[in-house]
């Protein structure tokens, strides 16, 4: 499991998937949610802009990351 480093939280579900290169853009990652290809926490997330908090963990595909905050 990879682990990311946030500075401020919340995160929104979509940015995260973006901005750590699991999909190649903010449109892809909106369609990967809505379809319910995501999980948040072991369970299926559908709403994009889930916030998401230190501790969170973020499945899609065979990527599992896992937030943690540095203040």
């Amino acid at each position: 499991m990879k682990e990311v480093i946030i500075t401020k939280e919340p995160v929104e579900l979509y940015k995260l998937l973006k901005f750590e290169s699991m999909v190649s853009s903010g449109g892809e990652a909106k369609f990967v949610v809505s379809e319910g290809l995501v999980l948040v926490n072991g369970e299926v997330e559908t709403r994009k802009r889930k916030k998401l908090v230190a501790g969170d963990i973020v499945e899609f595909g065979s990527e599992k990351l896992r937030l943690r905050l540095i203040e």
